[in-house]
């Protein structure tokens, strides 16, 4: 079975490249020029680890392929994902231009049967769009060529999505035909073989599944975030509650972990695109506003302990950031807490020195030089007056407090993942603050 993966970002490129990895060739396709000669040499233009072993294996065994035009192969291949941006408009809704203009695509150059996949994130009744928009195209033609538009959600996180993709908790597919369904069963056979279970349904649902389970995960983070908000006020202590919630078995421990608020290309924009799906059909989503709107506060809690801790006089301190990309193993800064946190402590008029392992050129193109980027992360810590640590890189578990103690002017550190013993951070002479601690 041939394959057309358009449009080669996050989604887009892990899907061909291990599509190609289980026996099928594929065909990525995108518009940038230079994005597609990068890739063509088996580098990737996003930080994923993995992705760039499997893309160079099967690129040299001649399953991976990467072009700049669709009509070019669109008629050599059978099925056709639809891995294009669908960034937030201005309302907060998904942007449907770059779905709906290739399956104006298809439509014009197609000479006979095709699945057409969204693999992108969309709203329910996208499909239908997709659809009406192919057959606009086959009608200008006069042509009556058979098609199926599908829906087949993604579930890969950003730092581990090769191994989510090739070990999934689950494959959604929703169809609305049995010859696309039979199409699905030969794609994923090898997955089904491995004991990954394939959940067909309606397209509807295939889209609907794919907004809950990530406003499900948003909601448990912010929920938390309340929590470990109001156990600082009253006296508890949020990883113990985390404990004695997460054993309960209705509940489950995963993604109960307090911190600075949530970012990323998927939770911000989903839950935002949610509410305004659910605004279109004259319904309030009363749970996912209130879920957006902690998380919005939850991204300045850090400043806001910092601030209180020097009585809100923070001019011309010296501030050392811990990691700059919204989560671990990524270099991904979309909605990302440090960059609320930096603007907070510029306009408070801090000096800024921040580290992360992979973030910072990524950081530069969204901020510029108005922070100061260091080589590691002891080098953030000389002579700061306090430290604050955003994301939980594995780099920066094992950090010595003797390093606090003697690097920096004052051993002042804020946890802003709760990573750190606080007992023997104070044991040590480091003044420790968590989040709901």
């Amino acid at each position: 079975m041939k394959i057309a993966v358009v449009g080669s970002g996050y989604v887009g490129l892990v899907t061909g490249a291990c599509l190609a990895n289980v026996g099928f060739e594929v065909f990525c396709i995108d518009i940038d020029e230079a994005k597609i000669a990068k890739m063509k040499r088996g580098e990737s233009p996003i930080y994923e680890p993995g992705l760039e072993e499997i893309m160079k294996m099967n690129i040299e065994k001649g399953r991976l392929h990467f072009s700049s035009d669709l009509k070019l192969i669109l008629n050599e291949v059978e099925v056709v994902f639809s891995a294009v941006g669908t960034p937030p408009d201005e309302d907060g809704s998904a942007d449907l231009q770059y779905v709906l203009e290739v399956a104006r695509t298809i439509g014009t150059h197609m000479n006979s049967y095709k699945l057409i996949v969204t693999k992108s994130t969309v709203p329910v009744g996208t499909a239908n769009l997709v659809k009406e928009a192919v057959q606009k195209e086959l009608k200008k033609r006069n042509a009556e060529i058979p098609f199926d538009v599908a829906s087949n959600p993604e579930f890969l996180k950003e730092g581990d999505a090769v191994n989510d993709f090739l070990h999934p908790d689950r494959i959604v597919v929703g169809v609305e035909s049995e010859r696309a369904k039979l199409i699905f069963e030969r794609l994923y056979h090898p997955f089904a073989l491995n004991g990954h279970p394939i959940i067909f349904t309606d397209i509807a649902s295939a889209e609907m599944i794919k907004y809950a389970a990530n406003a499900m995960l948003a909601t448990r983070i912010s929920f938390m975030n309340d929590i470990a908000n109001l156990c600082e006020i009253v006296g508890a202590d949020v990883d113990m509650v985390k404990k004695g919630i997460g054993s309960d078995s209705r509940i489950g421990s995963k993604f109960l972990n307090a911190g600075a608020g949530y970012g990323g290309s998927c939770l911000p924009k989903d839950v935002k695109a949610l509410i305004k799906t659910a605004e279109k059909h004259y319904y309030s989503l009363e749970v996912l506003k209130a879920v957006e709107k902690v998380n919005d506060k939850q991204k300045s809690v850090l400043f806001n302990k910092l601030e209180k801790y020097y009585n809100k006089n923070l001019k011309g301190k010296k501030i050392a950031i811990l990691g700059l990309a919204f989560k671990p193993n990524t270099d991904d800064m979309r909605e990302a807490p440090s960059l609320v946190l930096i603007e907070h402590l510029l306009s408070a008029g801090c000096e800024v020195s921040a580290y992360d392992p992979v973030a910072m050129s990524e950081t530069k193109r969204k901020i510029g030089e108005r922070i100061y980027y260091c080589n590691t992360a002891e080098e953030t810590l000389v002579d700061a007056d306090a430290l604050l640590l955003v994301t939980e890189w594995s780099e920066f578990k094992a950090l010595n407090p003797e390093k606090l103690v003697s690097l920096m002017k004052k051993p002042l550190l804020f946890d802003g993942r709760n990573i750190y013993d606080d007992i023997e951070m104070r044991k040590m002479g480091v003044e420790y603050f968590g989040i709901g601690r």
